[in-house]
């Protein structure tokens, strides 16, 4: 007969239904990041409904920034309660509903003249959704060290990663296909006019995105909610359990040289993270400027990342199992390194620096033409593979070396630790490109930031923490 297989809390681990059901709450959050945040309504919203790029781009950061602030206050906080309180998908339940009412909210969010939110309430709409979504990310992480068995940890966080990016995938392709280009391209197999008589003049392809990625949320949450076991509810009454938590972060903080090892973790991660995102954030931007790509371009090329992500995730859960998730975030971290160099050795006649290749076209698609963006595409799929390994080994390794019983507030610290610095790329490459004239040199500065959380990551040890006062320190 063969044992029970362990979590990461020592505790039996939950059933292939509990812990394959707890991958879908990242199948569920993941394409309305993809979508909403990275390729199509911020962009829509930064462009088209603000009117001025440079005002929106400033909105969306003070958005951001004032987002981190409130989760800085609160996240630890609400992590320590979870977890005396015991259970984490009541708060689930609470963020995500929110974040459905205020995904649907986006439809209404139009350019001005034309009725619907103001500026203003647009503004508090993707504020309350940025929180909610953090929030809700911290209570399903923390849910992985005490469901998942110890062999499999790498494999169930990257299948989560994976199955978001599939989510994503689908659904950008719906809409690029079904929205976007009906009526762009003479193509027999696009339909004449957009689906669903969507009106591509008021911007109504970019605005779905909200109610098909809230829609999605909902519906994909609840196999996490069914069949995903969670904690035991305790016994005293909120206010106790809630006061309990408060001094629980508290002691933390008065025992930081106990979990000095986790604190050094934090430290590395909230550098090679912004940087590697930051790559993710800047990719297009940098392509658009260097080729002159268009809205529909840049659609299908992050329609490919997301696939390469996927199969990255996927591929790379499986390398944390085999050589644990230390080694495999720094293989993560120095390839990463290593294409963004390679990524900018590319201009439109040029790939590595000094191999001119011309800019003629070598087929006849109307994407991705030139060999240098040919190369640039390729070489940023591989960026994708490593991007998204990198995510999940971070994951892993945050629940590899926290104590199980603080599991929820620490992963409030983890998810602050990506939200903290979240200004520090933006600001990287901003400065460096205006010192030096060069939107190459900006964009290929973010490799410094995963250069210094690759230096830090290396007096971190793989072994988990106890609760200070367990065991003598």
């Amino acid at each position: 007969m063969s044992s029970t297989a362990v979590s990461l809390a020592g505790t039996p681990a939950a059933s292939p239904l509990g812990y394959f059901s707890w991958t879908f709450g990242q199948a569920a959050r993941d394409p309305y990041y993809i979508m909403v945040i990275i390729y199509i309504f911020y962009p829509y919203f930064s462009n088209t409904v603000v009117g001025d790029p440079v005002r929106g781009q400033s909105l969306i950061g003070y958005i951001t920034a004032t987002a981190g602030f409130v989760l800085a206050l609160t996240a630890p906080f609400l992590g320590a309660i979870a977890d005396k309180d015991g259970r984490r998908k009541p708060w689930l339940v609470g963020t995500v509903a929110t974040m459905t009412l205020g995904a649907f909210c986006l439809w209404f969010i139009q350019p001005a003249g034309q009725g619907g939110l103001s500026i203003g309430l647009a503004v508090v709409v993707l504020f309350v959704i940025k929180v909610c979504f953090t929030v809700s990310e911290v209570f399903h992480n923390a849910m992985l060290p005490s469901i998942a068995p110890v062999s499999r940890v790498g494999l169930i966080s990257g299948l989560a990663f994976s199955l978001g990016n599939v989510g994503g995938l689908l659904l950008m392709l719906f809409v690029l296909f079904a929205f976007a280009m009906p009526g762009t391209q003479p193509w027999a197999f696009l339909p004449e006019v957009p689906l669903f008589g969507i009106d591509q003049a008021t911007h109504e392809h970019d605005r779905i995105v909200g109610p098909i990625a809230g829609l999605w949320m909902a519906l994909f949450t609840l196999p996490v909610l069914l069949f995903t076991p969670d904690g035991k509810a305790s016994t005293s009454p909120m206010w106790q359990v809630a006061k309990e938590g408060v001094k629980d972060v508290l002691q933390t903080l008065k025992h930081v040289r106990h979990y000095s090892n986790i604190a050094r973790y934090l430290l590395a991660r909230m550098f090679f993270i912004d940087g590697m995102v930051g790559v993710l954030t800047f990719g297009g931007v940098y392509a658009s400027g260097t080729f002159g790509w268009d809205t529909t371009t840049l659609l299908i090329f992050g329609l490919c990342t997301s696939g390469s992500a996927m199969f990255g995730a996927y591929l790379g859960g499986r390398l944390d199992d085999r050589i644990g998730s230390m080694l495999t975030l720094q293989i993560a971290i120095a390839t990463a390194s290593l294409i963004l160099l390679t990524l900018v050795s590319v201009q439109p006649d040029t790939i590595l620096y000094f191999w001119e290749v011309g800019s003629e076209p070598v087929w006849g698609s109307p994407y991705f033409a030139t060999l240098p963006e040919l190369f640039y595409f390729c070489t940023n799929q591989v960026f994708a593979l490593f991007f998204v390994t990198g995510l999940s080994a971070s994951r892993t390794l945050m629940a590899r070396i926290s104590p199980p019983e603080m599991a929820t507030q620490f992963f409030g610290l983890f998810a602050l630790s990506a939200t903290v610095t979240a200004f520090l790329a933006p600001l990287m490459v901003a400065t460096a490109t205006d010192l030096f004239e060069s939107q190459r040199i900006g964009f290929a500065s973010l490799a410094l930031l995963m250069i210094v959380g690759a230096v830090l990551l290396l007096k971190v040890r793989e072994e988990q923490a106890t609760v200070a006062g367990s065991q003598p320190q």
